[in-house]
């Protein structure tokens, strides 16, 4: 075991407190809109140039062990803040390094160290109440940019892509950041439900120049198990071709016999449908199925729930406006379930995220959710060199982070006008001591 080295009173704050400033004083160099980019050196590859306050945070590792120590609590603080907010670690760092540098002199004039904390909290709670207090809802679609502008270091281009995306998919739905292959940034929007799944067959095509399938006012047939014969599914299948729409058949697997007898149908003229694997595995198959039921006004058909091929009818069926399916993926435009079941599927989706615990499991949720609720958005940042998107990715980033913010709890004056006018309250709190 390694030797320790152990330091007491201000010996040991005095240098975790020198470890603090160095890491706070290159990461305040970020902060606002008008704040200066970092350059990393990295042992492999381009160096990085950035405004993120924990990306800069994170690369920051002193050699004296105590300055160390005191540098990777306000790490901490930034890493924490990036976890919860997305956005505000530089001022997070900002406001930690003044709390321990004012605590350190406090406990060197003779405070009671735990009396301090109390005091710290009750404050912290006292600001906190008096901020959100003064927040200004945001809901325009110009307001929304404007914050994204100035999050993005005044770059108008990225607060317009935002306000756009934002606009398009709604405030549940997802937007990812991508770097993009080519020198323009440019915004994606999948409206509807899409899954990560292609046609079974390129002999269900439709549209050739575009090699995918296309089905206009399709039945959905929604079935959880294999599918290796379509004798239980006959009558079924009959009504689909009176009704003389096309189907389009999700199920965990279609396979031989089964999906010959649909191609041979399709190729034919006598049936237009087209099968795809059901998106997910275990227990999120099921859940991600009972989704697209909810979405398309069908019933998913589970031997659970009792329900057998033969007797399934035409009134199980989904229903929705259109469907592409190309190789990888297949996207459900405008499906017919009933609005208030939609809703309620999003809020029981929306309390299983405030009880995960698991950080895959919210994102999995997350991406549920859009699917239901207004789709996805993603935004490929471009530039001329590896560096340039990099750096400008960090920033989108952050400016998505600081606009799904500004939209949810509002936003305030700039500056650190806000804190200054929020200190105020500080004249009610009391300590005990």
């Amino acid at each position: 075991m390694a030797a320790k080295e152990v330091k007491f009173h201000t010996e040991a704050r005095e240098k975790m407190l020198r470890g603090v400033d160095i890491l706070a004083n290159a990461v305040k160099v970020t902060l606002g809109p008008k704040g200066r980019n970092v350059v990393i050196d990295k042992s492999f590859g381009a160096p990085r140039i950035t405004k993120d306050g924990v990306t800069v945070a994170k690369e920051i590792e002193l050699e004296d062990k105590f300055e160390n120590m005191g540098a990777q609590m306000v790490r901490e603080v930034a890493s924490k803040t990036n976890d919860l907010a997305g956005d505000g670690t530089t001022t997070a760092t900002v406001l930690a390094q003044a709390i321990v540098r004012e605590g350190a002199k406090a406990v060197a004039s003779g405070m009671n160290p735990m009396d301090l904390k109390r005091g710290i909290d009750k404050a912290v709670d006292a600001v906190v109440a008096e901020l959100k207090t003064n927040a200004r809802k945001v809901t325009r679609n110009d307001e929304i940019a404007q914050v994204g502008t100035i999050s993005a270091n005044g770059d108008a281009e990225i607060g317009r892509f935002l306000a756009e995306a934002m606009e398009k998919v709604g405030n549940e739905g997802v937007i990812t950041v991508e770097e993009a292959k080519t020198a323009e940034t440019e915004l994606e929007v999948v409206e509807g439900m899409q899954f990560d799944r292609g046609y079974l067959s390129p002999y269900f095509i439709t549209n050739q120049d575009k090699m995918r399938v296309e089905l206009d006012e399709p039945y959905v047939l929604i079935h959880e198990k294999k599918l290796s014969n379509l004798q239980a599914m006959l009558p079924v299948l009959e009504a689909v071709v009176q009704s003389g729409k096309p189907l389009l058949i999700i199920a965990e697997d279609v396979e031989g016999e089964a999906l010959a007898t649909l191609v041979v149908n399709k190729l034919r003229g006598g049936l237009k449908v087209a099968a795809v694997k059901a998106p997910g595995f275990g227990d999120r198959r099921k859940a991600m199925l009972e989704d697209i039921a909810i979405l398309t006004g069908g019933t998913a058909i589970s031997e659970d729930l009792g329900i057998k091929l033969e007797n399934v009818t035409l009134q199980m069926l989904g229903r929705a406006k259109k469907v592409v399916i190309e190789k990888e993926n297949t996207t459900i435009v405008d499906g017919v379930g009933r609005k208030e079941e939609i809703q309620g599927r999003v809020a029981q989706i929306k309390a299983q995220i405030e009880e995960t615990t698991s950080d895959y499991d919210r994102e999995k949720l997350q991406e549920r959710l859009a699917k239901l609720a207004g789709g996805v958005a993603v935004i490929r940042v471009g530039g001329s060199t590896e560096v340039e998107v990099k750096e400008r990715k960090d920033r989108v980033d952050d400016a998505l982070h600081a606009t799904r913010a500004a939209v949810e709890e509002g936003v305030l004056p700039g500056g650190g006008v806000a804190l200054l006018r929020a200190a105020q309250a500080l004249d009610t709190v009391h300590t005990d001591n």
